[in-house]
C-alpha cells in the first residue's frame, strides 16, 4: 500500500491535471491508418555486435530517408503506436525495442545512456545503414543526445520529445527513483498504470493506455533500477553545443516531468534546434497529438532536402 500511495505521488507531480489524462476514442481516420499498417509492416529480430537481441520493426520504402524511433523509460516500440500509421511510406522507419524493453533481451548489466547508444549504433550497422535520423521520446531523447555526441558521423538529425538538457538533478526523477529502487518482481500493475496515466495531460484511448501497461510489465525490476540510475548519473549538458546537426524539439506545455523552461534551455543549447511548443499536453505529445506531432516532423524532414 505504501508502494502505490509514494508512486500516486509522483504521478501528481508528473502531471499535476491527471485527471485530463482520460481515455479517448481514436479518430475514424486514425482508426482507418491503424487498419491498413499491418499490410507494410514488418517485424523482425537481430543480433547486435554489442550483445543484445533486438526486436524491431520496419515500414516504407526501402530507398527512402531513414527515421529510428527510440522509446521513452519502460516502453517499447509501441510508445509510437499512435504514430507509424500516419508516417509517409516514402520514410524508411525502424522503431526499436531496445535493451531490456520490449522483446528484446534483458542483459544482466549495463543500463547508461552511452550502451544504449552503442545499440543504436550497432543496429544501424546491422542494417547496412550509414546514417539515420533519431527520433526519441523522454529517455529516448537522452539516447538519441549521447549517440549524436558519441556516433555523430551516423546521425543526420535528431527529434526530441518530452526532452531537457539533463536528468541529472532532476527533482521528479529523483522522486521517482526513490520508488523504483524498492521494486521486485513481479511489479504490481496497479504502480506502473499509475506511472503511464500520470505523464498524459490530454484524453488518450483506453487501449493505448493498457497497451503501455502490458508493455511495461515486460521490463523487470532491475531494469527499471538501472535504466533509470543510468538517466539520473548522466550529464552532458555541457556539451550539447557539439551537437551540430538539425533538430526538432516537441514538448508539451503542461510536461511535469520537463519544464517549459527545460524544454527552451535543450532547444537553445543546441545550435540548429527548433523549439515545437504543444500546448494542453503532457509529457508525451506524439502520444497525445500524434497527427500535429507527424505533421512537424514532415515539416522538420524538409530540411534534409538540399543534402
Amino acid at each position: 500500500m505504501k508502494l502505490h500511495v509514494a508512486l500516486l505521488l509522483v504521478s501528481a507531480s508528473l502531471c499535476a491535471c491527471g485527471a485530463h489524462a482520460r481515455p479517448a476514442a481514436p479518430s475514424s481516420s486514425e482508426a482507418q491508418a491503424l487498419a491498413s499498417e499491418s499490410a507494410s509492416f514488418h517485424e523482425a529480430t537481430v543480433q547486435l555486435s554489442t550483445g543484445v537481441r533486438m526486436h524491431y520493426v520496419e515500414q516504407g520504402q526501402k530507398d527512402g530517408p531513414v527515421l529510428v524511433l527510440l522509446h521513452g523509460y519502460t516502453d517499447s516500440y509501441l510508445s509510437f503506436e499512435r504514430v507509424l500509421p500516419l508516417l509517409p511510406r516514402s520514410l524508411h522507419v525502424y522503431a526499436l525495442d531496445q535493451r531490456g524493453h520490449g522483446d528484446s533481451s534483458r542483459p544482466e548489466c549495463c543500463y547508461t545512456p552511452s550502451d544504449f547508444a552503442s545499440d543504436v549504433a550497432a543496429f544501424l550497422d546491422s542494417q547496412g545503414i550509414q546514417r539515420a535520423v533519431l527520433v526519441g521520446h523522454s529517455m529516448g531523447s537522452f539516447i538519441a543526445q549521447q549517440a549524436a555526441l558519441e556516433h555523430p558521423q551516423r546521425v543526420q538529425g535528431l527529434v526530441l520529445i518530452g526532452s531537457a538538457p539533463t536528468v541529472h538533478g532532476n527533482a521528479v526523477a529523483a522522486e521517482l527513483k526513490s520508488v523504483v529502487d524498492t521494486l521486485s518482481d513481479p511489479i504490481d500493475p496497479a504502480f506502473v498504470r499509475d506511472f503511464q496515466a500520470g505523464t498524459f495531460y490530454r484524453p488518450i484511448p483506453p487501449s493505448f493506455l493498457d497497451t503501455a501497461v502490458s508493455e511495461s510489465l515486460k521490463v523487470p525490476a532491475r531494469v527499471w533500477k538501472a535504466s533509470l540510475d543510468g538517466l539520473i548519473a548522466e550529464d552532458h549538458s555541457s556539451r550539447l553545443g557539439e551537437i551540430s546537426v538539425p533538430t526538432l524539439v516537441g514538448g508539451g506545455d503542461r510536461d511535469g516531468f520537463f519544464s517549459v523552461a527545460a524544454q527552451q534551455a535543450l532547444a537553445q543549447a543546441l545550435p540548429r534546434a527548433t523549439l515545437a511548443l504543444y500546448t494542453e499536453t503532457g509529457h508525451a505529445p506524439h502520444v497525445e497529438q500524434p497527427q500535429r506531432f507527424v505533421d512537424d516532423v514532415k515539416q522538420f524532414l524538409r530540411v534534409f532536402r538540399g543534402e
